[in-house]
């Protein structure tokens, strides 16, 4: 018994180190080579970069919704469409038309279903159209939009950012511009969201200790 008794307490004395090296950096995450800006001033940023067609971003999405909710005030969440192949660019810039016509709300769950359910139907230009039409928006503004400037520019933008950060799969989180990972480097989507977790925080001591230097 006293064995038994002196093992377990052991083991509860291992439990703290084993919950601080949860996560291993080239494990769990990894550093990027070439950090890249952020958009999110002084607030921590936690980026996703998705594709509407991926059915593990898709299984993904209510998981992060829910973590959004107790998101640190001091970390922002932003999307990015990734742009890996012709077929999620298209995706990409229906996501842009959606945000210009601010109809993101409206729009951004829909076509993700549709996307899932029935991709060969929200594929081009034209179904994707279909697609705002059905759902109440003006078909000449959303071809407009579509092709417009501006969302041609965030399409560029994000073309860049996915090319910085070498996105050739997702969903994909980065923490800060530095710190990559996902549900699968993570071993699941809850150590994901607990990993997220300790990254922002991990991100913001060095963001207050790179300010305290003189």
């Amino acid at each position: 018994m006293r064995r038994l008794m002196g093992g377990c307490l052991a083991m509860l004395m291992l439990f703290p180190i084993l919950a601080r090296a949860e996560f291993t950096e080239g494990r769990q995450y990894m550093q990027v080579p070439f950090p890249t800006p952020v958009e999110t001033g002084n607030k921590i940023e936690v980026r996703e970069l998705f594709w509407y067609g991926c059915s593990h971003c898709y299984a993904l999405e209510p998981g992060l919704l829910r973590w959004l909710k107790k998101l640190p005030a001091n970390a922002q969440f932003v999307r990015t469409p990734a742009t890996a192949a012709p077929h999620w660019q298209i995706h990409a810039q229906a996501y842009y038309t959606f945000e210009a016509l601010g109809a993101m709300g409206k729009l951004h769950d829909a076509f993700f279903k549709a996307a899932q359910e029935q991709p060969g139907v929200v594929a081009d230009e034209k179904g994707i159209t279909d697609f705002a039409a059905r759902h109440g928006i003006d078909r000449q503004k959303f071809t407009e939009a579509f092709n417009s400037f501006g969302v041609r520019l965030k399409l560029e933008k994000a073309k860049q950012v996915n090319q910085d950060l070498n996105i050739n799969s997702v969903p994909t989180l980065v923490v800060d511009g530095k710190y990559l990972t996902s549900a699968a480097m993570a071993g699941g989507e809850e150590p994901l969201f607990k990993l997220l977790d300790q990254l922002i925080s991990k991100a913001a001591k060095e963001r207050n200790k790179k300010a305290a230097k003189p």
